[in-house]
């Protein structure tokens, strides 16, 4: 049965819905009244062939099953919640490739070999020419005489620059990494006009240029990340067509998701002056991760339950989805004081914007709140007085709270 306080039908996955907002009033009263709840859905209408999922919306519940991997499989139906509703079978099947997708060993054995790329002393190496171009980024921005979109002139370029930095993609290619990860992701949006088949062009495109970078460094190792993680595949390292698949799910996971809480940061910071006038003034470093709790890039994934269980109270069959709702837990009131407050002073602040823990846990973390640090420390040096010119243009998407377009001006 349904939770009665939402109207016949309501479903968090709705692209529409998200298109206009993300649903913290029908959040905060599911965690209130029916915290595990069942949501129904025509059979096909997400890509999966079942009557709906459970939408799980408090911050233990969804710390519990992201932490229980062998209850919990991201490998059986994705993490994805929603595709297009035309898309075929093997098309999802053909996504357990990718790491996020992937359930312990196999998760285990990929995510060791990745994470290579990922240690604090590969980020500290990265730091200095990321606060660089986060400069150059600002100053280029600040230079126009009129509004422009904050999007693609600020909250885009950083990330992929980092990812550029990090995997050794020429600058001049980080363009690609933006149009290809926009088609893969857009797919629920009429205005960029993507269908499903162009979708899996730009992600077949983006795995042959990754795969063609991983056969270059074996033939031609150099002091990069690619060649720590391809050069000796027989000792443990990434086969070409992993690493393929590894870079899809940076331009994703890596791209995406930090542009966006760039961007819904920017606009808290706007619509919440005296959070920008503390900031300036102090540079707190709690404010990054203030900014993902509050931006919470990736609303929801799933799982898909390996045995008849038991969740909130509810009982779980073996096969059913179930839908982690990061955006609910990040303001469930028994884990935070004032949670629709945005505070770049919250400490502490156990979000779950970069996941609920366990195997899953953001492989990234570190690298995206020092991109959100620097980003926001240049913003204040060089444009200090950033005004709004109009509301955010949200993307229609099922799971992704983003934004394509905000229109500012540097005064």
């Amino acid at each position: 049965m349904p939770c009665p306080a939402l109207p016949d039908g309501f479903d968090f996955t709705d692209p529409d819905l998200l298109h206009h907002r993300v649903p913290l009033p029908e959040f905060a009263e599911l965690r209130r009244v029916e915290p595990v709840t069942w949501i129904a859905q025509p059979a096909g209408l997400a890509g999966f062939q079942d009557e709906g999922y459970w939408a799980v919306t408090r911050h233990a519940d969804v710390k519990y099953v992201s932490t229980h991997p062998e209850l919990y499989s991201s490998y059986l139906n994705t993490a994805i919640i929603r595709f297009n509703e035309h898309i075929e079978r093997d098309a999802i099947d053909a996504q357990r490739l990718i790491l996020l997708n992937m359930d312990p060993p196999e998760h285990t054995r990929v995510r060791q070999i990745v994470q290579r790329g990922f240690t604090p002393r590969a980020i500290r190496a990265l730091e200095e020419r990321l606060r660089a171009r986060a400069h150059a980024i600002v100053e280029s921005a600040r230079a126009h005489s009129g509004p422009f979109d904050f999007v693609t002139e600020v909250a885009c370029e950083l990330p992929l620059q980092a990812i550029a930095e990090l995997i050794g993609v020429p600058q001049d290619d980080r363009a690609k990494l933006f149009d290809w990860s926009n088609k893969m992701i857009a797919y629920d949006d009429p205005e960029y006009a993507i269908t499903e088949e162009v979708g899996k062009e730009s992600a077949t495109e983006l795995i042959a240029y990754a795969m063609n970078m991983a056969a270059d460094r074996k033939q031609c190792p150099a002091h990069d990340i690619v060649t720590t993680l391809v050069a000796a595949e027989d000792e443990g390292n990434l086969g070409s067509d992993e690493f393929g698949f590894f870079v899809l799910m940076l331009a994703v996971a890596g791209n995406e998701t930090t542009r966006n809480a760039i961007t819904h940061g920017m606009h808290a910071f706007l619509t919440h002056p005296e959070q920008w006038d503390l900031y300036k003034r102090e540079r707190p470093s709690t404010a990054a991760e203030e900014i993902v709790r509050w931006a919470t890039p990736v609303v929801s994934f799933q799982r898909t339950a390996t045995q008849d269980t038991e969740l909130g109270g509810k009982q779980i069959r073996k096969g059913d989805r179930v839908g982690l709702f990061y955006s609910s837990a990040n303001h469930d009131p028994e884990v935070f004081d004032t949670p629709d407050a945005f505070d770049i002073t919250r400490d502490p602040n156990p979000h779950l914007g970069f996941g609920g823990g366990g195997p899953h846990f953001c492989l990234g973390k570190s690298l995206a709140v020092l991109e959100i640090d620097l980003i926001f420390n240049a913003i204040a040096d060089a444009m200090p007085e950033l005004r709004l010119e109009g509301d955010p243009r949200r993307l229609r998407s099922a799971w992704i709270n983003g934004v394509k377009e905000l229109r500012v001006r540097a005064e």
